[in-house]
């Protein structure tokens, strides 16, 4: 077979997948669950917002309460909760038996869950809403905060969004939502110092920079080279002639 065909043959087969993966994707049921935005930050960052995306699931019942349960053990501090047309919000909180102490002063309660309860007619079959929340901060260290969460339909179902990711069941079908927090800007540096002095790891932009100069120096000695090669071979036929 020629190389002409072999090439239209394998794209004919490419187009013929992706058609095929796309009829899946079409034919696959939509499913979404209740999740925490962003879903990481740097240890330590402050004045953040959180954003909890609700979806309804269901196509015959609204959805009209949605309850997000804090970590109390790695608590967020500080927490505001921005009000949305058409949903009311409790906020429950706790006094810690000893304050933490932050560049604003102590605290001493911490939020331990918020109830969003619809005034209307809540969340419809194939739509979804934001519910909002600001911080002061976050934990200091690398973790993941998990925010188990309760979603109740107008029908009385409530699905609970609680169940973890474990090696026994790394895909739950209601996993409860999870920020992780990254190890923050003022984590130490792994950078190193070679014998050359070039420091690695948290330096590449000075290697890259001295290797484009090394080659700049050989493509420069490189020219230098042909020009006396040039040279040499006129003088040689000058001296012929």
């Amino acid at each position: 077979m020629s190389s002409l065909r072999r090439g239209r043959t394998n794209a004919r087969l490419v187009i013929l997948a992706s058609s095929f993966l796309a009829s899946l994707a079409v034919a696959s049921p939509a499913w979404a669950h209740v999740t925490v935005h962003p879903s990481t930050l740097p240890a330590g960052s402050s004045d953040i917002e959180l954003t909890f995306r609700v979806p309804n699931e269901r196509d015959n019942a609204n959805t009209v309460k949605a309850q997000v349960f804090f970590p109390t053990n790695l608590p967020l501090l500080t927490v505001d909760v921005l009000p949305i047309p058409g949903w009311s919000a409790v906020v429950n909180t706790q006094t810690l038996a000893k304050p933490i102490q932050t560049d604003d002063g102590p605290v001493s309660q911490i939020v331990t869950d918020v109830t969003w309860t619809a005034t209307g007619a809540g969340v419809a079959p194939g739509q979804y809403e934001d519910f909002e929340i600001a911080a002061g901060s976050v934990p200091n260290k690398p973790a993941q905060l998990v925010f188990k969460a309760l979603q109740t339909y107008s029908s009385g179902e409530i699905v609970r969004w609680i169940q973890l990711v474990t090696p026994q069941n790394p895909n739950p079908d209601t996993p409860a939502p999870i920020l992780t927090l990254t190890p923050g800007a003022s984590a130490p540096s792994t950078s190193r110092t070679s014998a050359s002095g070039i420091t690695a790891g948290s330096s590449s932009t000075t290697t890259a920079d001295t290797l484009a100069i090394i080659a700049l120096v050989l493509s420069a000695g490189s020219v230098v080279g042909v020009g006396v090669l040039v040279a040499r071979g006129r003088r040689r036929r000058g001296n012929l002639n």
